[in-house]
């Protein structure tokens, strides 16, 4: 039995709410369970130097927790002057699997910023801000469509983030900080709606698995984005054709 009752293959309560920042151009509030990321997109009609005069535009990410997210204060980073290890791959992460899935040519030379901003934390805050990050871009870009700046949707497809690991050798969805922080392994599954491979971050935190173990969290993985998405195509109020 899990400390949260679920079952293995079950998802924390899940709440998508697109919008919920009133001045970007695209905003969700993100929440799995008791792990909530506010992610709001801002589009700049510019691009990074290295992008300059080559025709596409650029998706970054910015991440970080407010300082009362967790059970402690933990000091803000720019008060320390510089940002963690943790907080830089996070954000290269949250960055690269949205490019992933976006048309850069077709977006132009402009730029999204994508800030996610954990609120509360407990655990999964990477794949919550993935997720609900999805729906700030996909809001954000419907909006340049809206006003004709471009002329299609530069999104090839959706794309979430689910937690899995091994918990008192069982293989579980969705890990939340009491079952991350005793995981046997735990792993990171950024797959798009289609099911298609985006990246995979797995590690055995005290012993190794097998490869059978590994699959059936993929399957656990891939079962959960599939819900994932329904919840984005409904905060988005999309129909699976236009996702």
């Amino acid at each position: 039995m899990r400390p949260s009752g679920r079952a293995p293959n079950a998802l924390r309560p899940i709440r998508l709410e697109a919008g919920f920042a009133k001045h970007a151009e695209g905003s969700c509030l993100a929440c799995f369970g008791d792990t909530h990321v506010l992610c709001t997109a801002t589009v700049e009609d510019r691009v990074p130097p290295f992008l300059r005069d080559r025709g596409q535009g650029w998706v970054t990410a910015e991440y970080g927790m407010l300082p009362r997210s967790t059970h402690t204060r933990t000091a803000r980073e720019a008060a320390r002057g510089k940002q963690s290890g943790r907080t830089q791959e996070i954000q290269r992460l949250i960055g690269r699997s949205l490019r992933s899935i976006t048309d850069l040519a077709a977006l132009g030379e402009r730029q999204v910023r994508i800030d996610c901003d954990v609120l509360l934390a407990d655990g999964g805050t990477r794949t919550v801000a993935i997720t609900g990050a999805y729906v700030a871009l996909h809001a954000a870009l419907s909006g340049l469509v809206a006003n004709g700046t471009i002329s299609t949707l530069p999104l090839q497809e959706s794309i979430a983030a689910v937690s899995c690991g091994i918990v008192e050798g069982e293989p579980v969805c969705d890990l939340d900080y009491e079952e991350d922080s005793n995981a046997e392994a735990d792993g990171n599954f950024i797959l798009t709606g289609g099911g298609q491979i985006v990246e995979i971050q797995c590690t055995a935190e005290k012993s190794p698995f097998s490869r059978a173990q590994f699959s059936t969290l993929y399957e656990l993985a891939a079962k959960g984005i599939a819900e994932l998405s329904t919840w984005q195509r409904q905060a988005l109020q999309l129909t699976p054709k236009t996702a």
